[in-house]
């Protein structure tokens, strides 16, 4: 029998609209997916050649609940040359994805009748996993003309004495927008006065901002809340590394041993060669990026006009990450919901996700995470499809 709290949960729509689609293609439908949030470019070579060179050496048995001290230390480097975040490798985990680490964090400290102040539109996690933990989703909602930001106002009219955590996500999944450092400031000065809310600050897409400056965090800008802010992060986006499975997260030392103890029962470590790679890819050349975001930009740039382009369509400049919030509410007269004209679009050849998915209503996400070609050539279909 399926427990109650699984029972409290939905399967992730991204990935059911992902797995749709390579149904479709296998049974000989030209589908192009722009579903996932998967970079499409190659791994780096010297973190491939870290992860056989870990093989090579076999270094292929259990490692520390935590992670390797060596990653703990790359890890710690990484928060501190790209997010500015001073922490000693005992106050970081390493999880298997960043996905663990917000599932640990939020499962090891939410009990039945507590609250997670959620900005809509969200990440399909975070709220599936607040329930699974007992908690209630409470919804902030933002829309393009706020900048999918929350204001300080309305997060101080939103808490109550149960609330327990506020998810913050920048460069957001799937609006990619970016809390400037005044707003997170702002944010800091309502989170004074309610010290029984902790931070989650989800900066797993830092490292792809097209905005000017530096990136803004709230451990950074806020230095006396850093005992209740965890920030997690990872190389998934930065490094193309989906498939190695490795998150990290930084924080007070209670909340990363309450996680640990845990993971200790869960996973227990993540993969001893993913560690490995993981280490070249924090510690190693970072160069790379910079080419990566050109390029990142440029698709942008290319999705929001072709978009803006098609009648019924309308969609604003994200600020970082690789995601286009797109909103078609002038055509739900035609199809009803955004679920009917996500199936339309999917049938026209291209996987895109509901916008209802992420808490929002009448339109849909695009990733621009995959090669030119495909994207001008699913851009070229949609404007068909909703012609």
């Amino acid at each position: 029998m399926i427990s109650a709290a699984l029972q409290r949960i939905a399967p992730s729509r991204t990935t059911a609209m992902t797995d749709r689609a390579i149904e479709l293609r296998a049974a000989g439908r030209d589908i192009i997916s722009l579903s996932v949030g998967e970079p499409d470019f190659a791994t780096p070579a010297h973190v491939i050649e870290a992860a056989k060179a870990a093989l090579d050496a076999g270094e292929t048995r259990y490692t520390q609940v935590p992670g390797t001290l060596a990653l703990r230390e790359a890890a710690a480097l990484h928060f501190s040359r790209d997010l500015g975040i001073a922490v000693p490798p005992g106050q970081v985990i390493v999880s298997a994805g960043g996905k663990q680490a917000i599932f640990h964090a939020l499962l090891a400290t939410l009990n039945p009748g507590d609250a997670v102040l959620v900005p809509s539109p969200w990440w399909v996690s975070y709220p599936e996993i607040v329930r699974f933990a007992g908690a209630e989703v409470v919804d902030l909602p933002t829309t393009a003309t706020s900048g999918f930001r929350i204001t300080p106002e309305q997060l101080d009219a939103a808490i109550t004495p149960h609330c327990r955590w506020l998810l913050l996500n920048s460069p957001g999944n799937p609006t990619g927008a970016t809390y400037p450092a005044a707003e997170l400031r702002a944010l800091g000065e309502v989170l004074r006065r309610q010290p029984q809310v902790m931070v989650l600050s989800d900066d797993i897409y830092a490292p792809l901002r097209y905005t000017p400056g530096a990136h803004a965090t709230l451990a950074v800008e806020c230095p006396d809340l850093a005992d209740r802010i965890l920030t997690v992060s990872g190389v998934s986006k930065s490094h193309a590394m989906t498939g190695f499975r490795i998150g990290v997260a930084a924080g007070p030392q209670w909340l990363i041993s309450a996680m640990g103890r845990l993971q200790s029962h869960s996973s227990g470590n993540a993969a001893s060669i993913s560690q490995a790679a993981a280490v070249a890819a924090f510690s190693g050349p970072q160069d790379f990026l910079e080419d990566w975001r050109e390029r990142f930009r440029v698709r942008r740039d290319s999705v929001v006009a072709a978009i803006n382009a098609v009648p019924g369509l309308s969609c604003p400049v994200p600020d970082g990450a690789f995601y286009c919030m797109v909103d078609a509410a002038p055509l739900m007269d035609r199809f009803g919901d955004d679920e009917a004209l996500c199936l339309h679009l999917l049938e026209h050849g291209v996987a895109v996700v509901a916008a209802s998915a992420f808490g929002g209503a009448a339109g849909f996400r695009i990733s621009f995470a995959a090669d030119d070609a495909k994207l001008a050539e699913a851009l070229r279909r949609i404007a068909a499809a909703l012609a």
